[in-house]
């Protein structure tokens, strides 16, 4: 079996990998291994198809409020909890 070594890993990265390892029972070099299986296992995703979708969207919906309206009415609506901000700091 091969060894793999990863350096200049973030020290809450660490933290954040070694917490999740403890939740599910694991080491952390048993986690990263699940990590990675885990990411090599989906299907690549086609950036080009997801730019095909997003515009057969464009201009197919009808709103009387300006862009800049509806950017407003979005930026009211949003919520940060303290968990979603707990998971950004992870990658400062």
């Amino acid at each position: 079996m091969a060894n793999l070594q990863v350096k200049g890993m973030d020290d809450n990265l660490y933290r954040a990998l070694g917490a999740r390892a403890r939740r599910n029972n694991r080491s952390i070099s048993q986690e990263v291994v699940t990590l990675i299986q885990e990411g090599l296992s989906r299907p690549e995703e086609d950036p080009a198809k997801a730019t095909r979708e997003l515009l057969k969207l464009a201009g197919t919906w009808k709103d009387s409020r300006s862009a800049e309206e509806i950017a407003d009415s979005i930026r009211k609506a949003r919520r940060f909890s303290s968990r979603r901000e707990k998971m950004l700091r992870v990658f400062d």
